[in-house]
């Protein structure tokens, strides 16, 4: 889902180039770490103290991604020590290089144990062809006949081939832990949909939120149901966050988030963004007045045509919201004799 950043303001109009830090507060540097794929980065940010640095979110773990990092260290850092590395949340992209860093530098590694648990789980889960959950996934999402025959016949891309292994022992944080680093004192508050016990970071000292992926500026979160829990419900836990987040979210926050640029206008964006999904699903009601597939959907969902490469993402976005429609109440759900899911509304809908 997109939709336009308007209300908001970004107070660092240029993000950084590869190589280079933009310090955005005191000691508190903006990286932009590569990514193979359309959506071609993910930041990451590094907080001083006097015994060294905390890396807040790393990067895939590529020699691409290591050299920046070693450059990094050696030149704009400094040459201070990462002495622990913060998660925000268990996706490749965030945790790729955590291993490194715990195994070559000594840093300690400080997530959710939902995040550690399934980043070392994934990580250490290296599958050569699609498992047969995976097939009957794509068969109850509609998935067309030649989209799944040549996935059949692939590997997998799997969380191993960017992500360093990930050593036992960590430090867990929980729900309403206080965290110190960064010369700062943070709250800890949980978030939910895009990833499990995703953790965002409010400062009590100053105006910043490390946000991860759970709030972006110009982009949603992708909300997606997945092989791994095909009857999972992640629409409901992230528009909860959101509106849990509502009270807490100052005007002035400046949020340090996980794609895209930090902005200001926490609020605004809260409110635009459980909107924007509240009429996807307005649409998506209507359309189901004739039954569908959940692949179906994506001309009502996003309003553009959905490529190769984001194919997967569009399809567990579709799952999500159909079965959000589902749990709700609101349409029905039949299995027809080929295997794939038909969804209707409901007829007695509104009465």
């Amino acid at each position: 889902m997109t939709d336009s950043p308007a209300g908001l303001t970004f107070p660092f109009e240029t993000p950084p180039s590869r190589g280079e830090v933009i310090e955005i507060a005191d000691d508190v540097y903006w990286v932009r770490m590569p990514l193979p794929m359309k959506l071609d980065h993910v930041n990451v940010y590094v907080f001083g103290d006097d015994d060294g640095l905390t890396v807040v979110d790393t990067g895939i773990d590529t020699r691409t991604s290591r050299k920046i990092w070693t450059d990094l260290l050696a030149g704009p850092l400094g040459g201070r020590p990462v002495v622990r590395v913060v998660l925000t949340h268990h996706h490749m992209d965030h945790v790729g290089l955590a291993g490194w860093f715990a195994t070559d530098h000594g840093a300690e590694i400080v997530t959710t144990r939902t995040a550690w648990l399934y980043a070392r789980m994934l990580q250490m889960d290296v599958q050569e062809r699609p498992t047969p959950q995976a097939v009957k996934y794509w068969t109850r999402a509609g998935m067309p006949g030649d989209i799944m025959d040549a996935r059949k016949d692939q590997r997998p891309f799997n969380t191993a081939d960017v992500v360093a292994p990930i050593p036992v022992g960590f430090t867990s944080v929980r729900r309403g832990d206080v965290l110190r680093f960064g010369r700062r004192t943070w709250d800890v508050r949980f978030g939910g949909g895009h990833a499990p016990d995703h953790l965002t970071l409010w400062s009590r000292d100053d105006q910043l939120v490390v946000m991860g992926d759970q709030v972006i500026s110009s982009i949603s979160p992708n909300i997606g149901v997945y092989v791994t829990e095909p009857n999972a419900d992640p629409l409901t836990d992230w528009i909860d966050t959101c509106t849990a987040f509502l009270p807490h979210a100052r005007e002035d926050h400046l949020v340090l988030s996980g794609h895209k640029r930090p902005f200001v206008g926490l609020p605004h964006r809260l409110n635009s963004l459980i909107q924007n999904h509240e009429t996807a699903l307005d649409r998506l009601l209507a359309f189901l007045a004739k039954p569908a597939t959940a692949h179906d959907t994506f001309s009502t969902l996003f309003k553009r045509t959905i490529g190769d490469g984001e194919y997967s993402l569009a399809l567990g976005e579709a799952m999500a919201h159909l079965n959000h429609l589902y749990f709700r109440g609101d349409i029905t759900r039949e299995t027809r004799e080929d295997g794939v899911y038909i969804w209707q509304a409901r007829t007695d809908h509104g009465q």
